[in-house]
C-alpha cells in the first residue's frame, strides 16, 4: 500500500539570525494559505482552572472595516502578521550563494507542512487576529500578506511576544490581566508591576476559600458564567495595586520592592480574612450586581479596599479570635454604608445608585469610610 506523501507549502522567505533558540523567518502567504496552516488560539480556561490561548475575542466592527477595504480597488495592505510556528514543523533551506556578508541573514525556501484529515495547523496567530479574519471574510482571499514568523514551541514565548507587541496599543485591560501571570520572562516595567496584583486577582476568584471565589468577571469567563462574576477585574486589581505599591497600604510590608520577592501566602491571608468579614458584614449586599450593589462595584470595592488598609495595618489575620476581631472593627462602619438603597447623605445626599467608580467618587467614599471608623474609635471626625 502507498504511503501518501504530506503535502508542503514552500515560499520564499528570509532567515533572520537573531537568536539560535529561535529562528526568525520573513515571507509572504496568500490569505487562503495563512488561514490553512494557522490558527488563532483565544483566551479560554480549561476545566481544571489552566489558562488556554493568549488571544482577544473578535473585534466585529473592526473586522468589518478591513474586510470592506479589502474588497475595494488599489488595495494596499503592508501591515505584517506575526505568526509562531512549531519549531519541529517548519524547514528553512538557504539557497546557495545566498548568505548576506555580515552572516546574520540568508534568502531561501521555506517549507510549511499542511495539515491532513483535520490535524493540528502548524502555526499561530501571535499579533494580526482582525486582519487574518477580516481577509478570511473577504473576497481577496488571494492577497499575498507580509509575514513575520518565529519558530517556538512554548506557550509562554509566544504570551509573552503578545504582550510585548501590544504594549502599546489599546488591549483589553482584563486580557492583560489574566496573561500577566502567565509570563515569566522579564517584561516592560509598567507590565512588570501589575504581575503581582493580576496573579492574586486570579487566585481570589479560583480559591475555594476565597470569598470572591467566581464572582470576578474575567477576559476568560464564558458567557453562561458572567451572570455570576457580578466584580470587575480590573477593580480587583486596582484595589490591590493601591495597597501593594503604596506606603501606608496593609499589603505593603509583603511586597520587598528591592528584590521583587512577594509573600503570596501572607497577602493571600489578608485578603481572604477582610474580604470574608466584608461578606459577613453586608450579606445583602454581597454577590449581587453592581446595578444591584454598589459594594460589587468598582467605587465600593476600591473604597473598601482604602478601608482595608486601615484596618488591617493594625489586625493580623491568623490568630485565633481575629475574625471576630475584624467583624467587630467594620460593625463600626457598616450602619453608615447604604449599598442597595437608601441616600448617603454625609456625601451630598447622593443616592446609592449615584455612587460611579470615577477617582472623584472612590475618594469621597474612601475618606467617608475612614472618617467613620476614626470617629468610631476616638469620637472625632
Amino acid at each position: 500500500m502507498a504511503v501518501k506523501r504530506r503535502r508542503i507549502l514552500r515560499r520564499p522567505a528570509i532567515w533572520l539570525g537573531q537568536n539560535d533558540r529561535y529562528p526568525i523567518y520573513l515571507t509572504s502567504l496568500t490569505g487562503e494559505e495563512l488561514l490553512a496552516v494557522a490558527d488563532i488560539s483565544r483566551l479560554s480556561r480549561s476545566n481544571a482552572g489552566k489558562l488556554l490561548g493568549y488571544q482577544r475575542p473578535e473585534v466585529r466592527r473592526h473586522v468589518r472595516d478591513i474586510t470592506e477595504y479589502l474588497n475595494g480597488k488599489d488595495v494596499v495592505f503592508p501591515h505584517s502578521l506575526i505568526l509562531a510556528f512549531s519549531s519541529a514543523s517548519v524547514r528553512f533551506h538557504a539557497a546557495r550563494g545566498r548568505r548576506f556578508a555580515d552572516g546574520k541573514a540568508s534568502a531561501g525556501v521555506l517549507e510549511i507542512p499542511l495539515p491532513t484529515n483535520g490535524g493540528p495547523k502548524p502555526a499561530w496567530i501571535v499579533d494580526g487576529q482582525q486582519r487574518a479574519l477580516a481577509v478570511s471574510k473577504s473576497l481577496r482571499r488571494d492577497i499575498p500578506l507580509p509575514i513575520s514568523a518565529f519558530a517556538a514551541d512554548s506557550l509562554e514565548l509566544q504570551r509573552d511576544q503578545f504582550l510585548r507587541v501590544n504594549n502599546t496599543k489599546p488591549l483589553p485591560r482584563g486580557l492583560i490581566t489574566e496573561l500577566l501571570p502567565e509570563v515569566s520572562t522579564l517584561l516592560p516595567p509598567k507590565l512588570a508591576l501589575r504581575r503581582v496584583p493580576a496573579a492574586l486577582s486570579g487566585i481570589l476568584n479560583s480559591h475555594p476559600k476565597s470569598p470572591f471565589r467566581g464572582l470576578i468577571r474575567r477576559a476568560s469567563t464564558p458567557s453562561a458564567l458572567r451572570k455570576v462574576a457580578v466584580v470587575a477585574d480590573a477593580s480587583i486589581v486596582s484595589m490591590i495595586e493601591v495597597s501593594l505599591n503604596s506606603p501606608s497600604g496593609c499589603l505593603f510590608p509583603y511586597h520587598n520592592i528591592a528584590t521583587g520577592e512577594t509573600d503570596f501566602e501572607g497577602i493571600q491571608s489578608v485578603l481572604f480574612s477582610y474580604w470574608s468579614g466584608v461578606r459577613k458584614a453586608f450579606p445583602e449586599a454581597w454577590g449581587r450586581p453592581a446595578v444591584q450593589s454598589r459594594l460589587m462595584h468598582g467605587v465600593g470595592i476600591k473604597a473598601m479596599g482604602r478601608l482595608m488598609d486601615r484596618l488591617m495595618s493594625a489586625l493580623d489575620p491568623r490568630p485565633r479570635g481575629a475574625s471576630e476581631r475584624l467583624e467587630r472593627e467594620l460593625a463600626k462602619v457598616s450602619p453608615h454604608c447604604h449599598w442597595t438603597r437608601g441616600r448617603w447623605k454625609d456625601l451630598g445626599d447622593l443616592a446609592w445608585n449615584e455612587l460611579q467608580n470615577v477617582p472623584r467618587h472612590v475618594g469621597m467614599l474612601s475618606n467617608l469610610l475612614v472618617r467613620t471608623y476614626l470617629h468610631a474609635n476616638t469620637g472625632e471626625r
